[in-house]
């Protein structure tokens, strides 16, 4: 293996093209520097300069191997700021997951603004459901990630910061009788035919969806499951049911789709960005960066 200290006497001898000359650059004296660059033209099996008793020149070897014994010289030195900089969460990767829901809000503006702030932070993002989240946790394929949930309900085992508390709202088919009005009475709503995700990809938002229905003695009518949010609202413009939507997604225009609020209370939905407890400095870093603009 060849040592950093040899590369630095070889590059010395390489631009002075004089041993005496590199020897006094390197602070050593000569016999120690000849001997060094034999025994590194021994290990290589080839000599990397051609010598007479008037000059030293690089040899074709030689010439080969300059810009790489730089190259390395030039890393080997950048690493103490390297790895100042990942300590620092400034420098490393970050795997990010997310829900498309979270797309409607200011995730765009933020990924943007992280990019420009940390260049030096590989980001990667997923879009994934809490289930496939949480898996992905657990097999270590994923640093951070936001998700929906009902009020309070995160994850345990998680550090977490909330990014919104929202109501939702009634996506429904601009040809149903209810699109006329403004807001829509409860009882109006909890007996019709309802399009809804799938309990795994949210359970405790749909627990609290079905306890709200079940809070005023009805069970939904459940007629279809669909995992993306534009699905579901897509689902709704084909006339199969109404569905319930955080109030962020009234940003998704579709045609043959409106929004509407319901008469008081309706359920609540929170988005969370969450992270493990012995996270990295990268992830940290990302999270500092989502408080600060959350406060601008």
């Amino acid at each position: 293996m060849i040592e950093l200290r040899t590369l630095r006497q070889f590059v010395a001898v390489a631009e002075e093209l004089h041993f005496g000359r590199a020897a006094e650059r390197l602070h050593m004296t000569q016999p120690p520097l000849t001997q060094a660059i034999q025994k590194l033209e021994g290990s290589l099996g080839t000599p990397l300069f051609e010598r007479s008793s008037r000059s030293v020149a690089l040899s074709a070897a030689g010439l080969g191997l300059l810009p790489q014994a730089r190259a390395i010289l030039a890393q080997a030195e950048a690493l103490p700021a390297f790895a100042q900089a990942a300590a620092r969460g400034s420098r490393g990767r970050l795997r990010l997951g997310f829900i498309s829901t979270v797309g409607f809000g200011d995730l765009p503006r933020w990924l943007r603004l992280f990019r420009e702030d940390f260049a030096d932070i590989e980001l990667t993002l997923r879009e994934a459901t809490l289930d496939v989240q949480m898996r992905e946790f657990a097999q270590n394929d994923l640093d951070a990630g936001f998700i929906i949930h009902a009020p309070g309900a995160q994850p345990p085992g998680f550090e977490s910061l909330r990014i919104s508390s929202e109501a939702m709202v009634l996506a429904l088919s601009s040809e149903e009788s209810l699109a006329v009005s403004a807001s829509l009475d409860v009882q109006a709503v909890l007996r019709r035919p309802l399009v809804i995700f799938p309990r795994e990809i949210a359970p405790s938002l749909f627990d609290a969806l079905l306890a709200f229905y079940r809070q005023h003695g009805l069970e939904p009518q459940v007629v279809q499951e669909a995992i993306q949010m534009q699905t579901i609202v897509n689902l709704v413009s084909a006339g199969i049911g109404l569905a319930w939507v955080p109030a962020s997604v009234m940003a998704f225009q579709r045609a043959g789709v409106v929004y509407r609020p319901l008469i008081g209370a309706a359920p609540v939905c929170e988005t969370s960005l969450i992270w493990r407890r012995d996270a990295a400095p990268t992830v940290l870093r990302f999270v500092e960066h989502i408080q600060r603009l959350m406060l601008s």
